[in-house]
């Protein structure tokens, strides 16, 4: 496989990217190839949003007022490849069903959650996966144990602070510095957090950087 270098912004976010297929168990999933970036957070907390500025294309993951809408993993990658096995994607983004949703049904609930925690263990071309808080409400019980198990399974992630808009501003970097706090001892947890708002393209450039650094490292 060819390393992506960091500079290389082209092949990974300035051409179009398609979805390829929606995993509602293991044994879907697409053959081990390209490096996986995979997004992580509870229901409604922006996921198909922010892969949706991440890679300026509206519409590609599909977003929903709706509290766990995402039930598979679903995948995106470039578009412009052939499919045929010498011919790769530089890397594939994964929208992981949201957790934490208490009004789903318990078996689709208890569906979901061993759908993700499956993956996250037994990836090897996973590269980071990056978990969104909503920055009006910090990290919750269940992120914590979504964090918990990404340290037992030492699988590298960075948070991302979702819908800062939201927010007040002066409250940001103290926000910031108080999740740096929470995961300074977890020892798969990238010793930086990220402050986003899709609607209003905050911090997608710097989501593009780390992730052309995470997949090159």
């Amino acid at each position: 496989m060819t390393d992506v270098k960091p500079q290389d912004d082209k092949p990974l976010f300035g051409r179009p990217w398609i979805f390829i297929r929606g995993v509602p168990s293991m044994k879907f999933l697409p053959p081990e190839g390209p490096l996986e970036i995979a997004f992580a957070g509870r229901s409604n907390v922006g996921k198909s949003s922010l892969i949706n500025g991440l890679v300026g294309q509206k519409g590609l993951a599909r977003t929903s007022n709706t509290p766990g809408r995402t039930q598979e993993l679903n995948y995106f990658v470039p578009d412009g490849f052939s499919g045929d096995p010498g011919d790769l994607p530089p890397m594939a983004l994964v929208d992981m069903p949201g957790y934490g949703y208490a009004q789903a049904p318990k078996e689709h609930v208890d569906a979901w959650t061993k759908l993700v925690f499956d993956y996250l263990r037994g990836r090897s071309t996973l590269k980071r996966v990056y978990v969104l808080i909503d920055s009006r409400h910090g990290i919750k019980k269940n992120d914590d144990d979504v964090l918990n198990l990404l340290d037992k399974a030492a699988v590298s992630y960075q948070i991302i602070l979702t819908k800062t808009d939201k927010i007040k501003e002066p409250a940001v970097p103290r926000l910031i510095s108080e999740t740096l706090e929470k995961i300074k001892k977890r020892p798969a947890a990238f010793p930086e957090v990220l402050a986003t708002s899709s609607e209003k393209g905050v911090g997608m450039e710097e989501l593009r950087d780390a992730i052309r650094v995470a997949i090159s490292t």
